[in-house]
């Protein structure tokens, strides 16, 4: 698994490099700042996960190497929001200084929006290569659902709102199913959307709304017990922040458990597809196995 990530990350990258504007491309600031954020680091899960699921699918990774970008761009737009002062005032990110602690809070923003179009422009572009304009606009409209109200948006509201205490430490995982599941459950649906195997929708979107949960929960208890060094940002920071997480509601040893039993859903939702659900079969073992 380790490997499959380190070449879907080279690929990615590779992609993310020719898509991106040059750094010499007016606004010089904009474009180094986007650059900086894309290209520091990171798993590349998602768009990794993106790859997995066309393949079993039936698909040519390559051809959906737009949609992959796409969803590591949007991603890391919400990493510089999410950074901000205004929202969790990190400084540090994927062993890196932060976006705005690099190139001032305005710039930052601005990126983390340039970003969020270039990720539709770049599905839009690759039409013709994706495939019938009907599937590419599916998955666009699937993309943005979840970025929206009722996903990614909505759940950095109800995270900020439950650091006030406005909104119950018992909403967790639907604070969680929103802000990162969604995404995760965009990404594990690209393959039957652009392949047009409705019969398959069903439990790649199941398998991808238990990875999602796995995924944070995992997230959450690293922050508690893993290391500064492999994570590249600062361990404890949820709890100094007051953040409402898996650990803090369920206890660290609860939430393991949770994560192994989301695991292990997700796994069970891809039976019918057989052999060719490996692959995310073990993405979905590596998620709550992994140290960073």
């Amino acid at each position: 698994m380790e490997a499959f990530l380190e070449e879907a990350g080279r690929r990615v990258d590779a992609a993310l490099d020719s898509l991106l504007p040059p750094a010499q491309a007016e606004p010089r600031l904009l474009h180094e700042a986007v650059r900086y954020s894309v290209f520091a680091g990171g798993k590349r899960f998602r768009p990794a996960l993106v790859l997995a699921s066309a393949e079993a699918c039936g698909l040519d990774p390559e051809t959906v190497l737009p949609v992959a970008c796409a969803v590591e761009a949007v991603h890391t737009y919400s990493l510089i929001h999410d950074d901000l002062p205004s929202m969790d005032n990190a400084d540090w990110r994927r062993g890196w200084p932060t976006c705005h602690v690099r190139y001032g809070e305005a710039i930052a923003v601005l990126a983390g929006d340039a970003l969020h179009d270039m990720a539709f422009e770049w599905i839009l572009a690759a039409g013709d290569r994706l495939g019938p304009p009907e599937r590419v606009l599916r998955v666009a409209l699937d993309l943005a659902t979840a970025l929206g109200t009722g996903g990614m948006v909505g759940g950095q509201v109800l995270d900020l709102l439950a650091e006030r205490g406005v909104v119950p430490a018992e909403w967790v995982p639907e604070i969680h199913r929103r802000k990162t599941g969604c995404l995760i459950r965009a990404c594990a649906r690209v393959g039957p959307l652009l392949s047009g195997r409705e019969d398959e929708l069903a439990c790649l979107t199941a398998y991808g709304e238990h990875l999602g949960l796995a995924f944070q929960i995992t997230d959450d208890v690293l922050d508690v017990v893993g290391e500064q060094e492999k994570l590249g940002k600062r361990t404890g920071s949820d709890q100094a922040a007051s953040k409402v997480t898996f650990p803090r509601v369920f206890g660290l040893e609860r939430a393991r458990e949770m994560a192994r039993e989301q695991a292990q859903a997700a796994v069970a939702a891809i039976a019918p597809l057989g052999p060719r659900g490996q692959l995310l079969a073990e993405l979905a073992r590596f998620v709550v196995e992994r140290d960073r």
